[in-house]
């Protein structure tokens, strides 16, 4: 349970998620704009973290990585010193999301949210182009929203239709 700094009743506290795992879970409401709590954990550069998490070796996909920088992730995962926020599942209806604010990464209440609700915000995580299908599969989403896209990565990107040009006024098109 989180320890609260001005002596009321702490925001939020982890137990079991019927999204995945553990969750944190509104204790009292929380205020649309609400800081609610850092992601922390070891800095790591993404050599590191490839090693840490090989997917290619996991029958699920289940880490604790977050990305800071360029080349700077953060690992959240208890033994490297994470913290609750670890523990916030993903929604592709969030309630939720993550500030980077200078070198640390806040999270933040995105609408107001009533005692008892899991916190959640959107992972997207990065399309890369190459086995998105695959990929997909492998980044399963049960977040159960009604805009559930079946996947944590970010949605795909609409291919725009070229329109065709129209001649400008007063003038005859070439045939």
């Amino acid at each position: 349970m989180s320890a609260s700094k001005n002596g009321r009743e702490p925001l939020y506290v982890v137990r079991n998620s019927r999204i995945h795992g553990r969750g944190v879970f509104a204790l009292r409401y929380i205020r649309k704009g609400t800081r609610i709590l850092e992601y922390t954990g070891e800095r790591i550069d993404d050599d590191e973290a490839d090693r840490r998490y090989d997917d290619t070796k996991m029958k699920r996909h289940h880490t604790f990585l977050f990305t800071l920088g360029k080349n700077t992730v953060i690992d959240g995962a208890a033994n490297t010193g994470g913290g609750d926020a670890s523990f916030i599942n993903h929604s592709c209806d969030p309630n939720c999301e993550a500030v980077i604010t200078g070198r640390k990464i806040f999270i933040h209440a995105l609408r107001g949210i009533d005692p008892g609700v899991e916190l959640a915000y959107d992972y997207q995580y990065e399309r890369t182009g190459k086995n998105d299908a695959e990929l997909e599969k492998f980044y399963l989403c049960k977040c159960g929203a009604e805009n559930c896209r079946g996947s944590i990565m970010k949605p795909a990107k609409k291919k725009r239709r070229r329109r065709k040009r129209r001649p400008a006024k007063g003038r005859l098109a070439a045939r």
